[in-house]
Formats: structure tokens, sequence, C-alpha cells
């Protein structure tokens, strides 16, 4: 498996001024990335899904507040920013504040918790046969949670320009876009978010025309009308515990699960980026698929970043100090 040694832009659109680097804890904290790797590993052997629920995560985090670990907190108050609707389903706290306790007894008040998540999403990727890569680290811990900053969340009903639009405010591009939502090539997602695409799709009601009609009846059968919305299904059809490239090719052929997805297909640029990973000669050719992610997700992870002398670095992942 190639490893992807990512350069840093420091001209690029709500990033650090180069602020981050790699290899940030060899000389405080020379085991901290190891030591994540080993408490990542334990979970994903415990619970498979454990690895698109980590990677999710961490895109939840760098979206709200940028990458400062602001979801991670908990204070059993509901104005907490976890506590959002964009925010259901995200899991995995309890893996971090795992890393966390580890790591705090090896080298206290050294590694940030916002790190620990960037670190563990390329961990839960490397796991599920993704690209290997480096992490610049070097992010402290927000000291801002609130609900009311989640609200520009992207949403699985968003129109593919809503979605553009939530992806340039952070400075991401189209490209960047069709990447990350490629992060769904592993997990799976709730029947909770099939509903309004299976049963009252808009305008017009009944199902998504865009979905495939062979595949609509398989999707109905899991996600019954007024049936168990906690049931869950493969967001990847065919290939949810393996990280490639098969989710562009499901959202080409009508076979996407999330309406988000789809509209990928909808829009002549964001097709366009689809169809430039899948062309008869794109593996000789074409771009990297592997390559492009590693570079997205990396330029993802500095969205918004604290460092220096901003934010904190908490003792426990859920609570300021």
């Amino acid at each position: 498996m190639a490893i992807y040694f990512i350069l840093l832009f420091t001209t690029l659109m709500g990033f650090s001024e180069g602020q981050l680097k790699l290899g940030f804890y060899s000389e405080t904290c020379p085991e901290a990335e190891s030591i994540v790797s080993g408490v990542v590993r334990d979970a994903v052997l415990s619970d498979s899904n454990m690895a698109a629920v980590l990677l999710r995560l961490h895109f939840h985090d760098c979206f709200v507040e940028g990458c400062d670990g602001s979801i991670l907190i908990e204070r059993n108050n509901p104005n907490d920013e976890k506590h959002a609707f964009g925010h259901q389903g995200v899991g995995g706290f309890d893996v971090i504040e795992k890393a966390k306790a580890r790591l705090e007894d090896a080298c206290p008040g050294v590694v940030s918790c916002a790190d620990i998540v960037a670190l563990a999403a390329r961990d839960a990727i490397v796991l599920s046969n993704g690209p290997e890569y480096e992490v610049p680290t070097g992010r402290r811990d927000g000291q801002v949670s609130n609900i009311k900053l989640a609200d520009e969340m992207p949403d699985v009903s968003d129109s593919i320009q809503q979605l553009k639009t939530k992806f340039f405010q952070k400075g991401l591009s189209e490209k960047d876009l069709v990447l990350l939502s490629a992060a769904h090539t592993i997990g799976t997602t709730a029947c909770f978010f099939m509903t309004k695409r299976l049963y009252n799709f808009f305008p017009g009601g009944g199902s998504d025309p865009g979905i495939n009609p062979s595949f609509l009846p398989e999707l109905k059968a899991t996600c019954t009308l007024n049936g168990d919305v906690n049931v869950r299904l493969p967001i990847d059809r065919g290939s949810e515990r393996k990280f490639d490239k098969q989710i562009l090719q499901n959202i080409r052929n009508g076979f996407a699960v999330l309406e988000s997805d789809a509209k990928l297909n909808d829009d002549l640029i964001t097709r366009t980026i689809i169809d430039s990973y899948l062309g008869f000669l794109s593996p000789i050719f074409g771009p990297s698929f592997e390559n492009d992610f590693v570079q997205s997700i990396v330029k993802m992870g500095q969205i918004g970043v604290k460092t220096r002398g901003q934010g904190e670095i908490r003792r426990v992942c859920a609570a300021f100090n």
C-alpha cells in the first residue's frame, strides 16, 4: 500500500498558517501516534463498523468551529454541540476518550483531543484497506461548544448547490466534496435518513426517480414504510467494509444510498470529477482516487484549527479544563 506524503499548502482559505506539522509530538510524546493506533485497532477489531464511525467523527468535528474537538464536549447540557440534529448518529467518543486516557498516562497535558480525532480517522482508513498517509498535528482543543454552531452542517437532503456552498465556506472545492463524500465507501446508515427519499421525495412525493429501478425494491425491503427507522444498511452497496472507489461507481449507476451522494451525479462538475476516476484507462492515466482522497482529508483536517496560544489541551476530551 502506497504511503502518501502530503505537503501543506498555506494559502488555502480557513487553514492555519502552516502551524501544523508532521511529527509534532516526536519529542514531547514520541509514542503518541502508536498509542492512538493501538486503541483504534482494538476498537475496530471489536466492532468492524467503528472504522466508519471514527472517520465520520472527524468530518463532523471539522465542519463546526474547525477541527478542535468541540463535538466531544458532554456536560449534560442540551445546548452542547454534540446534540445538534446534524450530528445524529455520530459516535466513537468512547474510543477517543480511551486513547486520551492512555496518552495522559504516557505524557500528561501534551496531546490534544483534536489531534486524536484526526489520527483516529487516519488509522480507521488504513484498517479498512485504505491508503496510509501522514497526519500533520499540533491542533489545540477549542473552548466553545454550542449546538447552534452546527446549524450549517451538510445534510443528506441538501441540494447540490447547498452542498457546494457549505463546502466552499470551509475552503473546500467541488473535488473535495466528491472525495470526502466518497468516505461513505465504508459504514452504514439508518433508515431514518432514507424515509423521505423512499416514500416522500420532493418534488412529487413517492420515491426518488434517480434511484436505479432494480435497487429500489432492495432499499424498500430494508427500510419499510412506517418500519423501524433504526435499522441500518450499507452506504456503499457491495463494498461497505473496504475503502475503495466502488462508491463512485454506485453513485454513477443510480445505486447511491444517501440522497446527498446521489446529488453528485446530477451536477456537471461533480459528475465529471466522478467520471475521472472511473474511465477504462483511469487506473493507468487517470488521477489516483486514493492519492486525491488523502489530499482532501488532510486539507479538511486543517479547517479552522487552533494552534500555539489558542485553545487548550484538555485533560479529558468530554470537558473543558
